[in-house]
């Protein structure tokens, strides 16, 4: 037995079989799709914060807060991962998906752009709401994608 496989000698050459008792795990990670969908959405969430600093020009407040921006995008993808995962266990349509992605995206970004009017800063709507529905198609697409796999029990 080598590493999870038993070798059989068939004359000149060496077959191996896999070995019921100590099976191989496939290459890919064992993951849950609202994991997977909060991980993606969590790691996109990051260039979606960095993209305030092409997106709001030379405004020095954006240039000051942007390890604020960053861990809040950052925050957001993961929130819209848990939720596009959470839904991608219960339905299974790519466009609906991909629809709802979007809308999730769409919605939270929505959300901190008013948050951040409310503050007394400016608007700036497209600049946070396109990104964020990027986030939200990007993790929607994947998340869906995605095949759901059950860790392998002994």
């Amino acid at each position: 037995m080598l590493n999870g496989w038993v070798i059989l000698r068939r004359s000149a050459s060496l077959a191996a079989l896999p070995d019921s008792r100590f099976p191989i795990p496939d290459s890919r990670f064992p993951m849950k799709k609202p994991l997977f969908g909060m991980l993606l959405g969590g790691v996109l969430g990051i260039p979606d914060g960095l993209s305030a600093l092409v997106s709001a020009g030379d405004d020095p407040n954006v240039r000051a807060g942007i390890v604020g921006i960053v861990i809040g995008s950052t925050v957001k993808g993961l929130i819209t991962g848990l939720l596009i995962g959470w839904l991608a266990r219960r339905v299974h349509s790519l466009p609906l998906g991909i629809l709802f992605g979007f809308a999730i995206g769409l919605l939270l970004a929505f959300g901190v752009s008013r948050l951040q009017v409310a503050a007394g800063q400016p608007a700036y709507y497209w600049q946070i709401m396109t990104p964020g529905a990027i986030l939200g198609i990007i993790v929607g697409y994947a998340t869906f994608t995605h095949r759901d796999r059950s860790p392998i029990s002994a």
